[in-house]
């Protein structure tokens, strides 16, 4: 079981970016898959969550600029980033919830994580 994530760079204030999450050895439409994000110094923080009945959820500073989804032929998870801004700055990991249909915005909630990838908002 492994989630990879993928997607960062480098990109101007109000710019965007595309993250996916590819998961292999399961399928993540069974399971609720969160993206969580760690700025320098700070602790792992909840963005956004997309559950097994594609029900979504973000957090509130995210709201309306960021949109989670699925491609259930890629076993893919995306996170779809607009008007960045340079608090967006961080190492986005996405993380897998085997309970599927629950709202999960702790850490403790996930039992799969993948290596993170480093987006950087700067002019």
């Amino acid at each position: 079981v492994q989630l990879q994530a993928s997607g960062g760079g480098l990109v101007q204030p109000g710019g965007s970016l595309r993250l996916s999450c590819a998961g292999s050895g399961f399928r993540l439409d069974y399971y609720a898959i969160g993206w969580f994000r760690q700025a320098p110094g700070k602790e792992r923080e909840f963005v956004a969550c997309i559950l097994s009945s594609n029900s979504t959820y973000y957090y509130q500073t995210v709201k309306g600029r960021f949109t989670i989804s699925r491609d259930n032929l890629k076993n893919t998870v995306y996170l779809q980033m607009n008007s960045l801004k340079p608090e967006d700055t961080g190492v986005y990991y996405c993380a897998g919830d085997s309970r599927g249909d629950k709202i999960a915005t702790l850490v403790l909630d996930y039992d799969y994580w993948g290596r993170g990838t480093l987006v950087t908002v700067s002019s």
